[in-house]
């Protein structure tokens, strides 16, 4: 019997049962997959900020502050402890907004504490020789960072493991046994697994798990598809984002292009169409991609929220049961924050975030 039973394991998951273990508890992990993360944390891009942050509300920028303030020093000591190098870059970050966003985006810059700037088309050349006709206006943020997400779950699961975090992959939950209105046991096809606690970091698969336990999260699938380019180590620079259309250039030459938001169910197949897509997308601003090849084309599901607000809580009903889920396209750069909370809740520690507008009764728009 575990003292904390985390179902699911990806980002969320993963470092959800590191700070739990960290504070000494009896950790372990369910896992529906052969292999943890191979889902949402595993499929996106890991841009170390909401995509056009300043459209979200405040509970999101408190949540992926500290996701910013502290990536780099995890980076390295996972790299440190695991020898798996998550590949923290601070690449910068530019991003082409409607005119009538820019003081919006600038005084949210200001409130938060964020360096950023309103450049020309000719700064984006001057730094990225690579791009051609860039759109204007252009903001761009020197200290936005990225992780190589699957080499971060890599190292977090070698971390876990490391320190005793039991994971059973192949484990996907179909029941919960109560007793006296506390959930004891997760059930899967093969096993019952009994926990003091159960926490739900289920992400797109939350609300129909949960669809026992009610009131259950409101989380539902958005598929987004991507394509992964094979070039040259510093052909492209700096990370681009342009209306829900994202570059992200990795360490070895590869660019990430995406993403898709598609409202199809829990279908993760790729199409013909996005493709064809991205493909438009990314030669019309690097027309030199056309010398390249495509790697890999891949879809995943975010579990998105309404608002794209979390639910990091523990349930109304059942207060044994925690859900930590539902954060949409910023599950990497909410992680560490979200995983602070929830243990908190958990372990019955002063918060450092007031988890009011993370409860599953909190309005979300």
């Amino acid at each position: 019997m575990s003292d904390l039973l985390v179902i699911g394991g990806g980002i969320i998951g993963l470092l959800t049962a590191r700070e739990l273990r960290l504070a000494g508890a009896e950790v372990a992990i369910l896992e529906q997959n052969d292999a943890p993360a191979r889902e949402s944390s595993w499929a996106g891009g890991g841009i170390i900020s909401p995509l056009y942050a300043w459209r979200y509300p405040d509970s999101i920028t408190r949540l992926a502050r500290i996701g910013h303030r502290v990536y780099p020093g995890l980076s390295q000591q996972l790299h440190e402890d695991t020898g798996i190098d998550p590949e923290y870059t601070r690449s910068g970050l530019f991003i082409h907004t409607r005119k009538e966003e820019r003081d919006l985006a600038l005084n949210w810059a200001r409130e938060w504490n964020y360096r950023i700037s309103l450049e020309s088309g000719a700064t984006l050349q001057q730094l990225e020789p690579a791009r051609l006709k860039p759109p204007e206006p252009l903001l761009w943020m020197p200290e936005m960072g990225q992780v190589r997400n699957p080499r971060l779950v890599k190292a977090l699961v070698q971390d876990l493991r490391n320190r005793g975090v039991r994971i059973h992959t192949h484990a996907p939950v179909v029941d919960f046994r109560y007793d006296k209105g506390l959930v004891r046991e997760a059930v899967t096809p093969t096993a019952r697994f009994p926990a003091d606690r159960i926490i739900l970091c289920t992400g797109a698969w939350t609300t129909r798990l949960a669809r026992t336990l009610p009131p259950a999260p409101d989380i539902r699938p958005v598929r987004g598809q991507m394509l992964l380019f094979k070039t040259e180590p510093g052909l492209i620079r700096h990370m681009m984002l342009e209306e829900n259309r994202y570059v992200i250039p990795r360490r070895d030459g590869r660019i990430l292009f995406g993403s898709t938001l598609e409202e199809s169910g829990f279908d993760k197949s790729t199409t013909a169409e996005a493709h064809q897509e991205l493909v438009h997308l990314a030669m019309q601003r690097y027309p030199l991609l056309k010398d390249y090849p495509i790697e890999k084309h891949w879809a995943g599901l975010r579990p998105a929220a309404p608002a794209g607000i979390p639910y990091i809580t523990r349930h109304p009903q059942i207060e044994n049961l925690f859900v930590n889920a539902g954060h949409y396209r910023n599950g990497v750069v909410l992680a560490p924050a979200s995983a602070r909370l929830l243990a908190d809740l958990v372990l019955g520690r002063e918060t450092a975030t007031d988890p009011t507008p993370y409860s599953l009764d909190a309005p979300r728009g």
